[in-house]
């Protein structure tokens, strides 16, 4: 019955050419979005390895101001730690979480180099943004005074650098000692990748790290921002302050995550619609050609669930045309390691690609093959 069946739309390749390169398309378009689906939700199910809410991020600008600007942000941070509702206060590199900046550069041991997200910050960063720690502790001002920086490294710096070796006390690049792991950090969200990161202590002394974050108490409003606002500008003179919210950034940046993918989804479904309408066409077309093959068929004692299972193989048969075409194409993103995601996203779209279109098919095949199975032999040979 299968080797018939193929043998028979192989006859008709020319007549459902057109088909078969619509499925190879629609599956290739499929296949993408399956991906991106995949490895977006991947992510996402993944720990973001800090907290956000009630955190916000006050960016400092000097300006035309040269003079003891190192002393002026210390000044401002000590000023924010002064008030009631600031639990937590800590100054940091300007790619704090959610922003649009990044800092990132290569680090090497033992011969083994990556590349890693690097966020300078003071000893209380990690309370601030209540930074679980996997081993050791979190660096402390008095750790500068060694000949090397002390630093903290995530899970995946860890891997990519040590192994299965006990990071802590190595002495990683020229300056680096590690002191501490923490598990995840995701500075661009929850459908970021984890990547290594890397946080190094922040010197007091330096101009050039001029963003702070507090962590405020639950139902603190705007009342409180406009006053922070406007007593930091009062204390430096010809600065500017902008207050941003870490969770209206992290909804910034799921929307620069989600938009594409709306925008894919929205593109993949209008062409699998033209596919489903096309096939629903082509049966209904095959149906009015062969009603007395079907007539026949019933005549010589072919059953309604015969000639409705047939209709239904046809087009899976033509479906599975025109996806090998495309899973030779889908095939070589894991086997070349395209975009440098893992082999498993790819496999799971595949998979997930080709349940979707054969789903479609038979969807499309049910009610046309329904039809057929109801025609009666004596009917459709007296038409004939």
């Amino acid at each position: 019955m299968i080797r018939h069946l193929f043998k028979l739309i192989w006859n008709k390749k020319k007549t459902h050419a057109l088909l078969m390169i619509e499925i190879w398309a629609s599956f290739m378009v499929l296949f993408g979005l399956a991906s991106l689906i995949v490895y977006n939700v991947g992510n996402y199910t993944q720990p973001l390895g800090f907290e956000y809410k009630n955190v916000w991020a006050i960016s400092l600008k000097s300006n035309q101001d040269t003079t003891d600007v190192e002393q002026k942000i210390q000044r401002a941070l000590q000023q924010l730690k002064t008030y009631a509702d600031v639990e937590s206060a800590t100054r940091m590199s300007s790619n704090f979480p959610f922003s649009a900046n990044s800092m990132n550069n290569g680090v090497e041991y033992n011969k083994k180099k990556i590349m890693a997200d690097f966020y300078v910050t003071d000893d209380n960063f990690a309370k601030t943004l209540d930074i679980p720690m996997a081993t050791g502790k979190w660096y402390r001002n008095a750790d500068s005074i060694g000949k090397y920086t002390p630093v903290i490294i995530n899970q995946k710096a860890k891997e990519g650098l040590f192994g299965d070796e006990n990071p802590m006390g190595k002495i990683i690049g020229e300056r680096f000692k590690v002191v501490g792991t923490v598990n995840t950090f995701k500075a661009k969200g929850e459908f970021m990748a984890d990547k290594p990161a890397i946080f190094e202590l922040l010197n007091a002394k330096s101009p050039w790290n001029d963003l702070l974050l507090i962590r405020v108490k639950p139902g603190t409003d705007a009342v409180f921002e406009a006053k922070i606002v406007k007593n930091i500008t009062s204390m430096l003179t010809g600065w500017s302050v902008e207050v941003d919210h870490l969770a209206d950034s992290r909804k910034n940046q799921h929307n620069l995550t989600l938009v594409p993918v709306i925008i894919f989804l929205i593109v993949c479904s209008f062409l699998l619609i033209n596919v489903a309408l096309g096939l629903f066409g082509v049966l209904n077309l095959s149906i009015a050609k062969r009603r007395s093959e079907i007539g026949l068929r019933r005549a010589l004692g072919a059953t309604e669930k015969g000639i409705s299972t047939q209709f239904i193989g046809e087009i899976w048969v033509l479906a599975t045309f025109g996806m090998l075409v495309g899973l030779l194409f889908a095939a070589q993103f894991p086997l070349l390691n395209v975009f440098d995601l893992h082999a498993n996203v790819y496999i799971t779209a595949i998979v997930v690609s080709i349940i979707v279109i054969y789903l479609i098919v038979t969807l499309c095949a049910l009610f046309p093959s329904r039809q057929a199975a109801t025609i009666q032999p004596a009917v459709a040979l007296h038409e004939e």
